[in-house]
């Protein structure tokens, strides 16, 4: 059932970018925000990078997007962007993030990862509604977006 719904979020978030072009993807929500539909992508392929390889998976992966000096790359550095890059790099991060999930079978599987600045330890349970939450919570955001630039709601 979380594996469902995270990728009915999934989903959702691809539906929401689907028809548009580079530029659109591109919008900005409201100045000062640098909000857009492919910066929620961009950031949705790091925390799916976080939350199940670094965290989960013990891997040694870097930021795709961001750094210590660039904190919110995936947002701030859209303008010039490969969009088609960065969806495809979304997908294959979801594709690889699935199957980190199914070669952990038993919910109660523990990670180690940092939040809030500190190490914590968070069930495979844990991660899939942190991401069902992290997925909504953006999924309204790009609703909004959505309807912003071209009037298009629900779906």
């Amino acid at each position: 059932m979380l594996e469902s719904w995270l990728d009915y979020h999934r989903a959702t978030l691809l539906l929401r970018c689907e028809g548009l072009t580079d530029d659109q993807l591109r919008t900005r929500s409201v100045p000062p925000s640098a909000l857009s539909l492919l910066g929620l992508v961009r950031h949705l392929t790091e925390v799916e990078r976080n939350w199940f390889r670094r965290t989960l998976a013990a891997e040694d992966v870097e930021s795709v997007y961001c750094s210590d000096t660039n904190r919110d790359g995936d947002f701030d550095d859209v303008g010039t962007a490969d969009v088609a890059g960065d969806m495809a790099r979304f997908r294959a991060e979801v594709e690889r993030c699935r199957d980190v999930a199914a070669h952990h079978p038993d919910l109660d599987v523990l990670g180690t990862g940092v939040r809030g600045g500190r190490r914590v330890s968070v069930s495979l349970r844990w991660i899939y509604v942190h991401m069902i939450e992290e997925y909504a919570r953006h999924n309204g955001h790009a609703d909004f977006l959505r309807e912003r630039i071209d009037g298009v709601t629900g779906g």
